[in-house]
């Protein structure tokens, strides 16, 4: 408990407020890990969403939704080659201007703590997923070294799940460099490094921003291939 306390938010560092009220004295407090200032930054999605990659259709105009997909999933979902492969993304905020600072401090100044953060919120996603295996979407060599640890398998920790790290990267070009048309039309970036664990499987894939679909379900393809039964995925951002 933190009542006779004074912590600091994880990503501002200002003294929180210890919770000194009836509730918290004669019940189990809930870690607070962002003051209430950053905690009202963060943007749940909420409302209709697309059926496959939880984009919100409040801020969607018309001519970019297809039913119940927004125009990037239908047009994925209309091509062979990539229908029915990512069953469902799962994404917990939206990708404003704080939550995307707040990213670039945990995935590119090395604040590894702030994994932490999204704990609760990740845990509460996989009990409704309940999956077999927690794949991370692996970096590339030159990145983990540069990063000193995958965003994505230290997010899987702090939820208290194993990581099977089942691919690897191909190659180390950087996604954030690319256009949306090149994302989308990129090559295979990842091969199986083991597929011994993957036949029938309920594999959910861990990131940490959904932007166009193409890393999951180039990700998806490859374990889909290997005889995973489904496959769905989880990222912070959307």
């Amino acid at each position: 408990m933190s009542i006779f306390q004074q912590d600091r938010c994880l990503y501002c560092h200002n003294i929180m407020a210890p919770n000194i009220g009836w509730a918290a004295l004669f019940s189990m407090e809930k870690e607070q890990l962002l003051c209430q200032a950053c905690e009202d930054k963060l943007e749940k999605i909420t409302g209709e969403t697309c059926r496959i990659c939880s984009r919100p259709f409040q801020s969607l105009n018309e001519p970019f939704r297809d039913g119940d997909f927004c125009h990037d999933c239908f047009r994925w979902e209309q091509d062979p080659d990539w229908q029915g492969l990512l069953e469902k993304n799962h994404s917990l905020y939206l990708y404003n201007e704080f939550l995307k600072e707040l990213i670039a401090t945990y995935k590119f100044r090395g604040d590894y703590v702030l994994a932490k953060v999204f704990a609760e919120q990740l845990k509460k996603e996989i009990a409704k997923i309940q999956p077999d295996l927690f794949v991370p979407i692996p970096l590339s060599e030159e990145r983990r070294y540069e990063r000193g640890f995958n965003q994505a398998a230290a997010l899987i920790a702090f939820a208290g799940f194993p990581s099977a790290e089942l691919l690897s990267r191909i190659h180390s070009e950087k996604q954030s460099k690319k256009t949306r048309a090149e994302r989308i039309h990129i090559p295979q970036v990842f091969k199986v490094e083991s597929d011994g664990q993957i036949a029938g499987k309920r594999i959910l894939l861990i990131d940490d921003i959904y932007t166009t679909g193409s890393t999951l379900r180039h990700a998806a393809k490859l374990l889909k291939e290997k005889g995973a039964e489904s496959i769905q995925s989880i990222t912070i951002a959307r």
